[in-house]
């Protein structure tokens, strides 16, 4: 789920929208703002302060969207509220029953899993009031850049340190895989899969394989992915270096997964991110120093549902070959 850019999200009444608009009432205060508003019409890059502020929050936008892999591992949930619980349908039952019959309703009784949106990330940077005077476009275009992939990576991070915080015995199979200090390999990937596929009472399909850069490359490396008689091979891009999916999973590559560790995901049932404020930027200030700047903030929560729905493979060698 990509954050919406600036002229999307002003057309829909929300927080987000709220909150750009009180920051553009506080532009002329802010010495940042008021440089990057002023340098942006020298420029001609935009007309006024209100789509001054609809550039810094696309580019910000633009510039986190590559770091926010984590997106593509959880499912993803907008909310407005600070709690949401989710029953889980422990295990629902179906009869067959005549015409006119009365349909009888039993399983078991569903537990909860209670998700707060408490986590807050943030990101920014500060100037004095003379750096903010002579500060040139590009260095406060690249300020604003660096701020929003700051943010995304730890979001990302957060999704990761979620899965990697599951027991052992609560993964799908009730064990990690060894992955037997050997490459990742297409036996791998299918041990991967199967131990998500053959989970008792769930039996869940996973749609998501995350790896580190390291197993990347060790599937660059093995035939199947870049051979044409191969199958798989039709899913990798050479030039790019990249393989789109593989029995049925689509490969998100992270630095931030460990080395030597795989996941099998099926993100429609295991884990939700609820997002209550997308990314936003926001001014700073403090008159008694004379520091000014942005900053980019997002609030979300996270939670899992079903731990079976997540394989993990371990002991994966660290090396190409």
């Amino acid at each position: 789920m990509k954050p919406r850019l600036f002229e999307a999200l002003m057309h829909k009444d929300g927080d987000q929208k709220h909150a750009y608009e009180e920051l553009k009432r506080k532009a002329d205060a802010n010495p940042f703002l008021k440089r990057y508003v002023a340098m942006g019409l020298k420029e001609g890059l935009f007309s006024d302060s209100t789509n001054a502020l609809g550039r810094m929050h696309d580019t910000m936008v633009e510039s986190a969207w590559p770091e926010l892999i984590g997106r593509n591992m959880i499912q993803v949930m907008p909310t407005s509220e600070p709690l949401e619980r989710f029953p889980l349908d422990a295990g629902a039952i179906a009869y067959e029953y005549a015409e006119g019959a009365v349909v009888r309703l039993s399983g078991k009784k569903p537990t909860k899993v209670d998700i707060s949106t408490d986590i807050l990330t943030e990101s920014g940077d500060e100037w004095t009031k003379e750096f903010s005077e002579d500060a040139t476009w590009n260095v406060m275009d690249r300020m604003v850049s660096n701020i929003g992939r700051a943010v995304a990576l730890k979001e990302t991070q957060k999704i990761i340190a979620l899965y990697a915080g599951i027991a052992d015995a609560d993964l799908a199979g009730g064990a990690v895989v060894a992955g037997g200090a050997a490459v990742l390999s297409w036996a791998g990937l299918l041990a991967l899969r199967a131990q998500v596929r053959n989970q008792s009472g769930g039996g869940w399909n996973p749609n998501v394989l995350a790896i580190s850069e390291m197993q990347s490359h060790q599937l660059l490396n093995d035939d199947k992915f870049i051979r044409s008689v191969y199958l798989p091979s039709n899913q990798t891009d050479i030039n790019q270096g990249t393989i789109g999916s593989v029995l049925g999973m689509s490969v998100e590559v992270s630095t931030e997964i460990p080395n030597g560790t795989a996941y099998a995901i099926d993100t429609r049932v295991a884990s939700v991110m609820l997002l209550r404020r997308d990314l936003t930027v926001e001014d700073w200030y403090d008159a008694k120093t004379g520091k000014s700047g942005v900053r980019a903030t997002s609030r979300f929560g996270l939670g899992i549902l079903r731990s079976k729905a997540v394989a993990k493979m371990t002991n994966i060698k660290t090396t190409l070959t």
